[in-house]
């Protein structure tokens, strides 16, 4: 199989990895297009929304988080403050009656390109990064409460607590948080990744770090767990970590042009110390390239993931990993079909079945993205189109993760198309 072309792990233009795509996308989806299309799936997509750019924001690239009320909250990585020229972004609320509420707008200082979906805490306080913004412009982890006169009900602008600032880029401590989410412990310490710096040998002074934020009287302490060196570990981990239950962190790395196409590792604490196990590297062949979205696990701590590119159909791949004895077994669950890096950029969804959802960004019909589901019966994977974007109304190029309720609901984001062209966040029913 031919080499993929690699992608610079910086670069001082916003969105590397997407600029890159799209250089070429259009001309290779426009030849693909004169190829026979496959048969169209029944439509069930329900737009919540129809981002214009204004107060609302614009290009939601994190996807929905649910919360118990059946309330989605995501965040857009542009618009809602014309300071920002082009970046800065909102954190907002759509409530089951489809009603959005912009609880905040970003003004650069305090984040600005909010491109990771937000975790909400028991109490209803949302945490989230943006990958830039702050002192140093290199990102901030913030912390956001509902005023107290309307507490759990607000319509204004919710309180913000910056709880980090990354940055300078040369302070080893790493900088650039990604698409990843943050996640807790029990013990109520949050743990992401940042994609950049750290002490590596990348051109940046780091391959990228996972980190952990600790609450302590009022305050938070940061701490990095692991700098990757862009050797069999990888490098820039766009992706958030995963808890298992007990306590190991697992996670994928993108690669950069001077390492490899990518990893999914484990970090493994003792005591103070934590170790790291790369459980699989990428060979961009029909294991697939690039899994930048992330992993999930299922209830035996089986972990499931995607890659943009490579596998035997050029769409990318789902894959899974199983603990067997002392390592871990490596299986592609599915090849993706459409161009290289059509595929799923966006972590995987999962029910109580085991069932498994994503979003591929230029595949489908019109190569403007699709929702899937992989169903497993007797241990084969089938595959089911939920929808094909059209990028007219129903959006265009799907990404984030998606949320998933008790009826089988599906909700996300789409980072463009709707009539405006700023992106939708649409519900998907069975």
């Amino acid at each position: 199989m031919t080499n993929l072309a690699k992608h610079p792990t910086w670069v001082s233009a916003r969105w590397p990895l997407r600029n890159v795509r799209n250089a070429w996308m259009p001309a290779l989806f426009c030849a693909l297009a004169l190829v026979a299309a496959r048969p169209l799936q029944a439509q069930s997509l329900r737009v919540l929304h129809t981002f214009t750019g204004g107060q609302d924001g614009a290009t939601p690239y994190s996807g929905l988080t649910l919360d118990r009320a059946g309330n989605v909250y995501g965040t857009t990585a542009e618009g809602a403050n014309q300071s920002c020229l082009g970046g800065c972004g909102t954190v907002f609320r759509i409530s089951p009656s489809g009603i959005l509420t912009s609880l905040y707008r970003f003004n650069g200082n305090d984040g600005d390109f909010a491109e990771a979906n937000v975790t909400i805490a028991s109490d209803g306080t949302l945490y989230g990064t943006t990958e830039f913004g702050g002192v140093y412009g290199a990102g901030n982890v913030y912390r956001l409460q509902p005023p107290a006169r309307a507490l759990g009900n607000a319509t204004g602008q919710w309180n913000e607590t910056v709880l980090y600032t990354f940055g300078p880029i040369d302070n080893g401590l790493g900088v650039e948080p990604w698409y990843g989410s943050l996640v807790f412990d029990h013990a109520g310490n949050l743990y992401g990744t940042a994609s950049a710096g750290g002490v590596g040998p990348c051109a940046t002074g780091g391959c990228g770090t996972v980190y952990e934020l600790a609450p302590s009287e009022g305050a938070w302490t940061y701490s990095v767990l692991y700098h990757f060196t862009c050797g069999t570990d990888g490098a820039t981990p766009f992706s958030g970590v995963i808890l298992d239950p007990a306590g190991q962190l697992y996670g994928t790395t993108d690669g950069n042009s001077r390492c490899d196409y990518g990893t999914v590792y484990q970090l493994v604490r003792t005591g103070l110390t934590w170790t790291a196990n790369t459980l699989h590297q990428f060979e961009a062949q029909d294991d697939g390239a690039q899994p930048v979205g992330g992993l999930v696990m299922d209830a035996a701590g089986n972990l499931y993931g995607a890659a943009a590119y490579g596998g035997s159909g050029g769409g990318g791949v789902v894959y899974e990993l199983s603990p067997t004895g002392n390592g871990w077994t490596f299986i592609v669950v599915y090849s993706l079909a459409g161009g290289p890096g059509g595929g799923s950029s966006s972590p995987l969804t999962i029910d109580a079945a085991g069932n498994l959802y994503g979003t591929a960004e230029y595949d489908g019909a019109y190569y403007d993205g699709s929702v899937f589901k992989l169903t497993r019966t007797n241990g084969n994977w089938t595959y089911t189109d939920l929808h094909d974007f059209t990028g007219g109304a129903d959006g265009a190029n799907p990404v984030g993760a998606m949320a998933l309720d008790a009826d089988g609901n599906l909700y996300g984001t789409s980072s463009l198309g709707g009539t405006s062209n700023k992106g939708v966040a649409w519900e998907i029913t069975p």
